[in-house]
């Protein structure tokens, strides 16, 4: 809707006067909602008089006895990442999820669609209720709950009813200066210019990026580095590989990388951007392989699979169980930052975020949030998404809560991480209870999802010498000896289904350390950048240099390189 279309309303005196009355323009139709119809978009808005905020709609909005008129950010245009063109093999023309969520005006002449004076009055808010009995008057704050009430605030708010649009323009003014401080902290440690491996790529093709990429003080080799002491780079505060943080640690959450957002406009934030390049990432779309059709090779025939298409790439693939529990993997529910009530962090209501909106084709491409098992906020380490692949193998799930089935993941997975561990949260923006009888579904077709193939790779899981290289050999005697990576990444599939603590707070002045933190799979690694839970490590190269001086190996340049060259070839 245009300016000029507004302000003629407003003259005419059909634009709304207070709270409780929205007029939003979709950005489909440009067209005004008048009578405004009941949907996933308006519900939340209309019955707690809150306005639904887009960049294009004006709100009145009551505090205390006073009306305020509150104008919607014009959030600029590179803000608004738009979907990118993309061809009718990798996209479908539409994403289901947006036309659920997205209302359409009804227009007409009809009756029940004007606004009477009593639907634009005022009665609605809060502030005009009237009490029981005027008894109350002579009562402790007039009966009246004034301060921070749960079920109406925004989590974090600075005030109790601080109105949501406000909460929104307010971060999102701040939203440049978050992306600016995290841009810094990445410089400061990192060379972010990518150096591309020549040979090695991903399974679709992505060239995979060479380090390490951490920066060392000026003078100091890794050499010197790795010959001193936990005491010695603890007291002289040298340990490179510092924990990752969250760009917006406050608000915390999912955070998508702008490649997959530019595809599902519905992922992005207006409070927080993803941070790290899209050159230390997985591939996107990721390779599919299917433990029960090993013969297809990547089923995901370069789509990224969705509840537009999952239907097609996979029912001639997929047991009719399968197939389900595929569909509720790709069915959005309401998540913290992501659901329809107006305490969320995106500009439009939000059905929520589908387990394969993070676990994209089964696999990742780098989307992180906060460990939900940890309080307080400050406290919480980012925890990057981890990868399905091979989950048929595995006996232990999660990073912390060593959950000891599929199901019981795929159930929790939604109580705790989507909802930051708190089930409380989850009564006001949405819990969906997920029943026993279909999470066998979901966790059926989880147990299909296989490695990559690795080749050089003989069935008990070691190099093939006729296949690998003379480095690459060398890198697996050092696997299995020296280097000591065996002790918990063993086996055909490199884990151990254990839980162990590196103790890192050895190295670290000013950071606690993170306690026992689960064994992952090291099959099909090359494929899984950034490394260890929280990203710090962007290369396999960073990884090889943390662990040489986490563990003391005293690695010499040669044995590095070849080590990360073997773990390429898993």
């Amino acid at each position: 809707m245009s300016d000029i279309a507004f302000n003629g309303l407003a003259a005419s005196g059909r634009a709304p006067r207070r709270l409780g009355t929205i007029v939003a323009s979709l950005e489909t139709s440009h067209s005004l909602t008048l009578g405004i119809t009941m949907s996933q978009k308006n519900w939340y808005a209309i019955i707690g008089s809150v306005a639904g905020l887009l960049g294009i709609c004006s709100v009145l909005v009551e505090e205390g006895s006073s009306a305020k008129l509150f104008s919607a950010s014009r959030l600029h245009a590179q803000e608004r990442i738009k979907p990118q063109p993309q061809s009718s093999s990798t996209a479908p023309a539409k994403d289901a999820v947006v036309e659920a969520q997205t209302s359409r005006p009804a227009v007409g002449t009809r009756a029940e669609l004007q606004l009477s004076p009593h639907d634009r009055s005022d009665v609605f808010a809060a502030a005009r209720a009237a009490a029981i009995s005027a008894a109350l008057q002579g009562q402790a704050k007039s009966g009246k709950v004034l301060g921070f009430d749960f079920a109406r605030d925004p989590l974090n708010s600075d005030r109790p009813f601080q109105p949501a649009e406000e909460i929104m323009q307010k971060e999102t003014a701040a939203k440049a200066e978050v992306t600016q401080s995290q841009q810094r902290l990445l410089a400061s440690r990192y060379d972010l210019t990518p150096r591309l491996d020549p040979h090695v790529t991903m399974s679709r093709g992505k060239p995979l990026c060479i380090g390490p990429t951490v920066k060392l003080p000026d003078g100091l080799t890794w050499d010197a580095l790795g010959r001193m002491s936990a005491a010695e780079i603890r007291e002289r505060a040298l340990f490179p590989y510092r924990a990752l943080p969250h760009p917006l640690q406050t608000n915390g959450g999912q955070v998508f990388p702008q490649m997959q957002v530019a595809m599902f406009p519905r992922l992005q934030r207006f409070d927080v951007d993803f941070d790290l390049p899209e050159a230390f990432l997985p591939e996107f779309p990721p390779a599919i392989f299917l433990q029960q059709r090993p013969e297809l090779g990547d089923v995901s025939r370069g789509e990224v699979v969705s509840i537009n298409n999952f239907h097609r790439l996979f029912k001639d693939l997929l047991t009719p169980v399968q197939l389900e529990g595929l569909r509720l993997l790709l069915t959005p529910l309401p998540q913290e930052e992501f659901n329809a009530t107006d305490d969320r962090k995106t500009i439009d209501p939000s059905l929520g975020v589908a387990c394969f909106d993070c676990h994209v084709n089964g696999h990742t491409t780098g989307q992180f949030h906060l460990s939900p098992d940890i309080r307080p906020q400050e406290r919480r380490f980012r925890l990057d998404t981890t990868s399905l692949r091979g989950m048929f193998t595995q006996q232990i799930h999660g990073s912390k809560r060593s959950l000891r089935s599929v199901e019981d993941f795929t159930e929790f997975e939604q109580r705790t991480a989507y909802f930051n561990g708190d089930p409380i949260r989850a009564m006001k923006k949405g819990f969906q209870e997920l029943p026993r009888s279909a999470i066998p579904h979901m966790a059926q077709f989880q147990n299909m999802l296989d490695f990559p193939p690795a080749p050089k790779l003989t069935v008990l899981g070691r190099l093939n010498p006729s296949l690998a290289t003379a480095r690459e050999l060398e890198g697996e005697k050092l696997f299995h000896g020296k280097a000591q990576c065996a002790v918990c990444h063993s086996g055909p599939h490199f884990l151990d289904h254990q839980m162990h603590d590196l103790r890192l707070e050895r190295f670290l002045k000013d950071e606690p350390g993170d306690g026992p933190i689960k064994t992952f799979t090291l099959r099909g690694i090359k494929e899984s950048p950034p490394y260890l839970k929280d990203g710090r490590c962007l290369t396999l190269e960073d990884t090889v240099e943390f662990f040489n001086l986490v563990l003391e190996l005293r690695l010499t340049a040669q044995e590095k390189q070849d080590l990360a060259a073997y773990m390429r070839c898993l």
